[in-house]
C-alpha cells in the first residue's frame, strides 16, 4: 500500500484502497474537555513547529522523505509525487510505522489522528491501521483546523469571560513571596508560568526548553477552555509581564487579565528568603546533571542584569556567589547562597517592585499572608463552587 487510491506499476508502488466514509471528528471542544490522546502523523521538522499537549508524533513520512516528495511534487506534480511516496515508504518502512501506531492505540484505545489539514498522510495512516483492525477517527481540516479553532477561542476570551461573569484576579507580591505556592493550592487559577515552563524572571529558565509560540498559545487555550468548563467566577493567574522568558501572552487576554483584581501576597523577608533558596538554589540544581552546568547558568544571569545592579552590586553578588560555590564544592552545604540571594531581594527586586506600584497606582482588593490570602480567593468561589 502507498500514498492514493489507485493500484500503480510496480510492487513498491501498491496503492492504497481507501474504505468510503472513514471516520472524521471536529468536536475540538471535547477532545480539549476530555483530553484525548492524538497521534500526530505529520513529519517530525513540522510537529517541531507547533502541536498539541495530548499529541504524540508518529510520522508517515520522515523528514528527508517529506522533503524529496515536495520537491518532487512541485517539479513533476502530483502523481510523480505520490509514486516517489509509494516508493519511500513502502512494505518494508511502513511496517515499523505501523507497528509503532497499533502500540499507541493499545495503549490509548480512545485516540484519534490527524496530519496538517486532514487529507492523504492522516487519511493513509487511518486505512492502513483499518486494515489491521484498529478504527480511531481522523480531526477533519487536521493540525490546521484544531489550531484556527484554538485561535479563534483565545481572541474570544475577553467578551466570553466577560459575558459568563468570570472576573481575573491578580495575585501579586514582592519576589519570593511564596506566590506559586500558592497559586497551586487554589482551584481556580491558570498557571502562566507553568504553561511557559519558565519562572518568570532573569533566572526563571529550567532546563527543559519553553514551548514554541505556537505551543503555548495552544496551551493557553485550552487551559482557558477547561477552566471556563468548570464555571467558576474568579479566575486567579500570577502576575506576569506579556512575555514570560520567550514567549508572549496575546495581547487581547493578557489586557483582561489586567483588567480584573488585585491581590498582594505579603511575607516576612525570612520567609522569602527561604523560598527563593529553595527554588532556585535547591530545586534549581536539581534540573542539571552536573553542579558546574547550574551555576554556570547563573553567572550568565547575573551579566544579562549586570547594567541595572550597577557595578559596585554586581561584584558583590558575584562574589558572595563565588563564595557560596566554592562552600558548597567544600563541605556540600547550600547555606552560602542566603547572602547573594538577600542582596538581589533587598537591593534589585524589591525597588523594582516598589517603583512599579508607584506607577500603576492599582487598587488593591486585598493583602494579606498566605493563609488570608487563600481564604479571601477562595471565598471569592459561587457556593456552588465550594461544594
Amino acid at each position: 500500500m502507498g500514498l492514493d487510491g489507485v493500484s500503480a506499476g510496480s510492487a513498491d508502488e501498491v496503492l492504497t484502497q481507501f474504505q468510503e466514509n472513514l471516520p472524521q471528528y471536529d468536536d475540538f471542544k471535547r477532545i480539549v474537555l476530555d483530553e484525548v490522546p492524538l497521534m500526530d502523523v505529520r513529519a517530525p521538522v513540522e510537529f517541531a513547529q507547533g502541536a498539541f499537549e495530548m499529541a504524540t508524533n508518529l510520522p508517515l513520512m520522515n523528514d528527508a522523505e517529506r522533503e524529496a516528495v515536495g520537491r518532487c511534487y512541485q517539479q513533476q506534480g502530483h502523481e510523480q509525487a505520490v509514486k516517489l511516496g509509494h516508493r519511500l515508504v513502502n512494505q518494508a518502512t511502513r511496517a515499523p510505522r505501523l507497528a509503532a501506531w497499533q502500540a499507541f492505540m493499545n495503549a490509548h484505545p480512545t485516540a484519534m489522528l490527524y496530519c496538517f489539514r486532514g487529507g492523504m498522510r492522516s487519511k493513509i495512516a487511518q486505512q492502513w491501521l483499518a486494515d489491521s483492525g484498529y478504527t480511531l477517527p481522523r480531526l477533519k481540516g487536521g493540525y490546521k483546523a484544531f489550531r484556527r479553532y484554538l485561535i479563534d477561542f483565545l481572541e474570544a476570551v475577553p467578551q466570553a469571560f466577560q459575558q459568563a461573569g468570570i472576573r481575573p484576579q491578580v495575585l501579586a507580591g514582592r519576589t519570593g513571596c511564596g506566590k506559586t505556592l500558592l497559586l497551586k493550592r487554589l482551584r481556580n487559577q491558570v498557571d502562566l508560568e507553568g504553561l511557559a515552563n519558565h519562572r518568570g524572571s532573569a533566572f526563571g529558565r529550567h532546563v527543559s526548553p519553553q514551548p514554541t509560540q505556537i505551543n503555548f498559545e495552544n496551551a493557553l487555550a485550552m487551559a482557558l477552555m477547561r477552566f471556563q468548563s468548570q464555571n467558576y467566577n474568579t479566575l486567579v493567574l500570577e502576575d506576569e509581564a506579556a512575555n514570560i522568558g520567550s514567549v508572549s501572552i496575546p495581547k487581547g487576554v493578557f489586557d483582561f487579565f489586567k483588567s480584573g483584581g488585585h491581590v498582594v501576597l505579603e511575607a516576612t523577608l525570612e520567609a522569602r528568603l527561604a523560598i527563593t533558596h529553595e527554588e532556585y538554589v535547591v530545586q534549581a540544581q536539581a534540573e542539571y546533571a552536573q553542579f558546574d552546568d547550574w551555576a554556570q547558568f547563573m553567572t550568565h544571569a547575573f551579566e544579562r542584569i549586570r547594567k541595572r545592579l550597577g557595578g559596585e552590586r554586581y561584584q558583590r553578588v558575584l562574589t558572595y556567589f563565588d563564595q557560596a560555590c566554592q562552600q558548597q564544592r567544600q563541605q556540600g552545604v547550600l547555606d552560602g547562597h542566603y547572602a547573594w540571594i538577600e542582596v538581589l531581594l533587598t537591593e534589585y527586586y524589591d525597588p523594582m517592585y516598589d517603583y512599579q506600584i508607584r506607577k500603576k497606582q492599582r487598587k488593591v482588593d486585598f493583602s494579606g499572608d498566605s493563609q488570608a490570602v487563600s481564604d479571601y480567593l477562595n471565598n471569592a468561589l459561587t457556593v456552588s463552587e465550594r461544594d
